[in-house]
Protein backbone atom coordinates (compact mmCIF):
# COMPACT_ATOMS: atom_id res chain seq x y z
CA UNK A 1 0.00 0.00 0.00
CA UNK A 2 2.80 2.45 0.89
CA UNK A 3 4.56 1.71 -2.42
CA UNK A 4 1.36 2.33 -4.38
CA UNK A 5 0.72 5.59 -2.54
CA UNK A 6 4.30 6.73 -3.18
CA UNK A 7 3.95 6.00 -6.89
CA UNK A 8 0.73 8.05 -7.03
CA UNK A 9 2.42 10.94 -5.22
CA UNK A 10 5.36 10.94 -7.64
CA UNK A 11 2.97 10.82 -10.59
CA UNK A 12 0.99 13.78 -9.28
CA UNK A 13 4.16 15.82 -8.77
CA UNK A 14 5.20 15.08 -12.35
CA UNK A 15 1.83 16.25 -13.64
CA UNK A 16 2.06 19.47 -11.63
CA UNK A 17 5.59 20.15 -12.81
CA UNK A 18 4.57 19.45 -16.36
CA UNK A 19 1.66 21.90 -16.06
CA UNK A 20 3.97 24.60 -14.69
CA UNK A 21 6.47 24.04 -17.45
CA UNK A 22 3.70 24.43 -20.06
CA UNK A 23 3.05 28.09 -19.19
CA UNK A 24 5.55 29.19 -21.78
CA UNK A 25 7.40 31.65 -19.56
CA UNK A 26 6.24 34.95 -18.16
CA UNK A 27 2.92 36.41 -19.23
CA UNK A 28 0.99 39.60 -18.50
CA UNK A 29 -0.33 40.28 -15.02
CA UNK A 30 -3.99 39.64 -14.34
CA UNK A 31 -6.82 41.21 -12.34
CA UNK A 32 -10.01 39.66 -10.97
CA UNK A 33 -13.06 41.89 -11.43
CA UNK A 34 -14.68 42.96 -8.15
CA UNK A 35 -18.12 44.41 -7.41
CA UNK A 36 -18.52 48.04 -8.59
CA UNK A 37 -15.56 47.72 -10.97
CA UNK A 38 -15.89 49.00 -14.52
CA UNK A 39 -13.47 48.64 -17.40
CA UNK A 40 -12.70 52.34 -17.06
CA UNK A 41 -11.93 52.17 -13.33
CA UNK A 42 -9.67 49.13 -13.77
CA UNK A 43 -7.78 50.84 -16.58
CA UNK A 44 -7.51 54.01 -14.47
CA UNK A 45 -6.17 52.06 -11.48
CA UNK A 46 -3.38 50.51 -13.57
CA UNK A 47 -2.51 53.51 -15.80
CA UNK A 48 -3.81 51.76 -18.92
CA UNK A 49 -5.87 52.85 -21.91
CA UNK A 50 -9.34 51.29 -21.56
CA UNK A 51 -9.33 50.52 -25.29
CA UNK A 52 -6.16 48.45 -24.95
CA UNK A 53 -7.57 46.64 -21.92
CA UNK A 54 -10.71 45.75 -23.90
CA UNK A 55 -8.68 44.53 -26.88
CA UNK A 56 -6.35 42.35 -24.81
CA UNK A 57 -9.38 40.62 -23.25
CA UNK A 58 -11.63 40.39 -26.34
CA UNK A 59 -14.25 42.62 -24.72
CA UNK A 60 -16.98 43.97 -27.00
CA UNK A 61 -17.91 47.55 -27.76
CA UNK A 62 -20.25 47.67 -24.76
CA UNK A 63 -17.21 47.16 -22.47
CA UNK A 64 -19.24 44.79 -20.28
CA UNK A 65 -17.35 42.87 -17.60
CA UNK A 66 -18.55 40.49 -14.87
CA UNK A 67 -17.63 40.03 -11.22
CA UNK A 68 -15.03 37.27 -10.94
CA UNK A 69 -13.87 37.67 -14.54
CA UNK A 70 -10.08 37.48 -14.92
CA UNK A 71 -8.59 40.23 -17.07
CA UNK A 72 -5.04 40.29 -18.38
CA UNK A 73 -3.32 43.65 -17.95
CA UNK A 74 -1.04 43.42 -20.96
CA UNK A 75 -0.81 41.97 -24.46
CA UNK A 76 -0.69 38.18 -24.72
CA UNK A 77 2.46 36.26 -25.60
CA UNK A 78 2.76 34.32 -28.84
CA UNK A 79 3.71 30.63 -28.43
CA UNK A 80 7.21 29.69 -29.46
CA UNK A 81 7.54 28.20 -32.99
CA UNK A 82 8.32 24.71 -31.76
CA UNK A 83 5.07 24.62 -29.68
CA UNK A 84 2.62 25.85 -32.31
CA UNK A 85 2.11 22.36 -33.81
CA UNK A 86 3.17 18.80 -32.91
CA UNK A 87 6.37 17.61 -34.50
CA UNK A 88 5.97 15.36 -37.53
CA UNK A 89 7.75 12.02 -37.76
CA UNK A 90 11.32 12.29 -38.98
CA UNK A 91 11.85 11.46 -42.69
CA UNK A 92 14.60 12.01 -45.20
CA UNK A 93 14.71 15.55 -46.57
CA UNK A 94 17.20 17.55 -48.61
CA UNK A 95 19.61 19.65 -46.60
CA UNK A 96 18.37 23.18 -46.09
CA UNK A 97 19.92 26.04 -44.18
CA UNK A 98 18.76 26.29 -40.55
CA UNK A 99 15.93 28.75 -39.93
CA UNK A 100 16.74 32.10 -38.42
CA UNK A 101 16.37 32.18 -34.66
CA UNK A 102 13.52 34.55 -33.68
CA UNK A 103 14.38 37.33 -31.23
CA UNK A 104 13.52 36.60 -27.59
CA UNK A 105 10.10 37.71 -26.43
CA UNK A 106 10.26 40.34 -23.72
CA UNK A 107 7.52 40.10 -21.07
CA UNK A 108 5.17 43.12 -21.30
CA UNK A 109 5.76 45.86 -18.78
CA UNK A 110 2.51 46.54 -16.95
CA UNK A 111 2.05 49.77 -15.08
CA UNK A 112 1.56 49.38 -11.37
CA UNK A 113 -1.32 51.18 -9.68
CA UNK A 114 -0.20 54.71 -8.87
CA UNK A 115 -1.26 55.71 -5.34
CA UNK A 116 -2.71 59.18 -5.03
CA UNK A 117 -0.77 61.40 -2.61
CA UNK A 118 -2.74 61.84 0.60
CA UNK A 119 -1.67 65.42 1.27
CA UNK A 120 -1.15 68.57 -0.73
CA UNK A 121 1.62 69.67 1.63
CA UNK A 122 4.42 68.40 -0.59
CA UNK A 123 2.92 69.55 -3.88
CA UNK A 124 4.53 72.54 -5.52
CA UNK A 125 2.34 75.48 -6.59
CA UNK A 126 1.96 75.74 -10.35
CA UNK A 127 0.55 78.94 -11.77
CA UNK A 128 -0.37 79.43 -15.40
CA UNK A 129 2.76 79.91 -17.49
CA UNK A 130 5.08 78.19 -14.98
CA UNK A 131 6.79 74.93 -15.97
CA UNK A 132 4.56 71.98 -15.08
CA UNK A 133 5.88 68.58 -13.94
CA UNK A 134 2.75 66.90 -15.30
CA UNK A 135 2.78 67.08 -19.05
CA UNK A 136 5.70 69.07 -20.42
CA UNK A 137 5.46 69.44 -24.18
CA UNK A 138 2.59 66.92 -24.25
CA UNK A 139 0.35 69.44 -22.51
CA UNK A 140 0.53 72.11 -25.21
CA UNK A 141 -2.72 74.02 -25.63
CA UNK A 142 -3.01 73.15 -29.33
CA UNK A 143 -2.76 69.44 -28.60
CA UNK A 144 -5.29 69.79 -25.78
CA UNK A 145 -7.82 71.46 -28.04
CA UNK A 146 -7.47 68.91 -30.83
CA UNK A 147 -7.72 65.99 -28.38
CA UNK A 148 -11.33 66.92 -27.57
CA UNK A 149 -12.35 68.34 -30.93
CA UNK A 150 -11.99 71.91 -29.68
CA UNK A 151 -14.75 71.47 -27.08
CA UNK A 152 -15.23 74.03 -24.33
CA UNK A 153 -13.35 73.54 -21.05
CA UNK A 154 -14.06 75.22 -17.71
CA UNK A 155 -12.49 75.06 -14.29
CA UNK A 156 -13.95 72.12 -12.31
CA UNK A 157 -14.51 74.23 -9.18
CA UNK A 158 -13.98 77.72 -7.76
CA UNK A 159 -10.39 78.16 -6.67
CA UNK A 160 -9.49 79.52 -3.24
CA UNK A 161 -5.75 79.39 -4.00
CA UNK A 162 -3.25 78.63 -6.73
CA UNK A 163 -3.66 75.04 -8.02
CA UNK A 164 -1.11 72.66 -6.58
CA UNK A 165 0.47 70.18 -8.97
CA UNK A 166 0.76 66.54 -7.93
CA UNK A 167 3.91 65.05 -9.53
CA UNK A 168 2.94 62.43 -12.06
CA UNK A 169 -0.76 63.19 -11.73
CA UNK A 170 -3.22 66.05 -11.69
CA UNK A 171 -3.83 69.14 -9.60
CA UNK A 172 -5.28 69.86 -6.16
CA UNK A 173 -7.82 72.68 -5.87
CA UNK A 174 -8.62 73.86 -2.35
CA UNK A 175 -11.98 75.39 -1.50
CA UNK A 176 -14.90 75.16 0.90
CA UNK A 177 -16.54 71.99 2.11
CA UNK A 178 -19.62 71.30 0.00
CA UNK A 179 -18.88 73.76 -2.81
CA UNK A 180 -19.84 72.81 -6.35
CA UNK A 181 -17.70 70.49 -8.46
CA UNK A 182 -18.37 70.89 -12.18
CA UNK A 183 -17.73 68.84 -15.30
CA UNK A 184 -14.70 70.45 -16.94
CA UNK A 185 -16.05 69.60 -20.41
CA UNK A 186 -19.03 67.87 -21.97
CA UNK A 187 -19.00 64.08 -21.92
CA UNK A 188 -20.46 60.89 -20.47
CA UNK A 189 -20.01 59.66 -16.89
CA UNK A 190 -18.27 56.29 -17.00
CA UNK A 191 -17.58 55.75 -13.29
CA UNK A 192 -18.97 56.89 -9.95
CA UNK A 193 -17.86 55.20 -6.76
CA UNK A 194 -15.28 54.83 -4.03
CA UNK A 195 -13.58 51.62 -5.16
CA UNK A 196 -10.25 53.21 -6.10
CA UNK A 197 -8.17 53.52 -2.96
CA UNK A 198 -6.84 57.01 -2.28
CA UNK A 199 -9.44 58.82 -4.41
CA UNK A 200 -12.44 58.78 -2.06
CA UNK A 201 -15.72 59.37 -3.89
CA UNK A 202 -14.61 59.56 -7.51
CA UNK A 203 -16.30 60.61 -10.76
CA UNK A 204 -14.72 59.80 -14.14
CA UNK A 205 -16.03 61.43 -17.33
CA UNK A 206 -15.22 60.31 -20.88
CA UNK A 207 -14.89 63.26 -23.28
CA UNK A 208 -13.49 61.49 -26.34
CA UNK A 209 -12.19 58.05 -27.29
CA UNK A 210 -8.78 58.92 -25.87
CA UNK A 211 -9.66 61.50 -23.21
CA UNK A 212 -10.95 61.10 -19.63
CA UNK A 213 -11.17 63.44 -16.65
CA UNK A 214 -11.46 62.53 -12.96
CA UNK A 215 -12.81 64.37 -9.90
CA UNK A 216 -11.81 62.90 -6.52
CA UNK A 217 -12.57 63.46 -2.80
CA UNK A 218 -16.21 64.42 -3.28
CA UNK A 219 -18.64 64.64 -0.35
CA UNK A 220 -21.67 63.83 -2.54
CA UNK A 221 -21.85 62.67 -6.15
CA UNK A 222 -24.81 64.04 -8.11
CA UNK A 223 -24.49 62.03 -11.33
CA UNK A 224 -24.77 58.36 -12.26
CA UNK A 225 -22.91 56.02 -14.59
CA UNK A 226 -23.88 56.51 -18.22
CA UNK A 227 -25.25 60.04 -17.73
CA UNK A 228 -24.44 62.71 -20.33
CA UNK A 229 -23.18 65.97 -18.80
CA UNK A 230 -22.52 69.45 -20.16
CA UNK A 231 -19.47 71.60 -19.56
CA UNK A 232 -19.94 73.42 -16.25
CA UNK A 233 -22.72 71.13 -15.01
CA UNK A 234 -22.55 70.46 -11.25
CA UNK A 235 -21.64 66.79 -10.78
CA UNK A 236 -20.62 66.66 -7.10
CA UNK A 237 -19.89 68.63 -3.93
CA UNK A 238 -16.39 69.07 -2.60
CA UNK A 239 -15.32 66.83 0.26
CA UNK A 240 -12.19 66.45 2.36
CA UNK A 241 -8.85 65.04 1.31
CA UNK A 242 -7.41 61.98 2.99
CA UNK A 243 -4.48 63.75 4.65
CA UNK A 244 -4.17 64.18 8.40
CA UNK A 245 -5.44 67.77 8.09
CA UNK A 246 -8.69 66.74 6.31
CA UNK A 247 -8.90 69.99 4.34
CA UNK A 248 -11.59 70.58 1.68
CA UNK A 249 -9.96 69.81 -1.65
CA UNK A 250 -10.72 68.57 -5.15
CA UNK A 251 -8.22 66.37 -6.94
CA UNK A 252 -8.61 66.87 -10.71
CA UNK A 253 -6.84 64.83 -13.36
CA UNK A 254 -6.99 64.43 -17.14
CA UNK A 255 -5.72 61.35 -18.96
CA UNK A 256 -5.09 60.96 -22.66
CA UNK A 257 -4.55 57.43 -24.02
CA UNK A 258 -4.46 56.20 -20.43
CA UNK A 259 -1.66 58.54 -19.33
CA UNK A 260 -1.88 61.70 -17.19
CA UNK A 261 -1.41 64.99 -19.04
CA UNK A 262 -1.16 68.55 -17.80
CA UNK A 263 -4.68 69.75 -16.87
CA UNK A 264 -3.62 73.42 -17.08
CA UNK A 265 -3.16 73.05 -20.85
CA UNK A 266 -6.89 72.29 -21.16
CA UNK A 267 -8.34 74.81 -18.70
CA UNK A 268 -8.97 78.48 -19.58
CA UNK A 269 -6.45 81.08 -18.52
Amino acid sequence: MRVSRSICTVGLCCLLLGGCADTGGYGPESYVVRPDDTLYSIAWRHDLDFRDLARWNNIGADFHISVGQVLVLGPGREPSPERRAPRAAAKPAPAVPPPAVPPPVVPPQVSKPRPLPESAAGAAPNARGAPSPLGGARGASANAASANGGSKWVWPTDRAAVPRAVPGGGILLSGRLGQDVRAASAGRVVYTGSGLRGYGNLVIIKHADSLLSAYAHNREMLVRDGQEVAAGQVIAHMGEGESAHRLPVLYFEIRQNGRPVDPLAFLPR
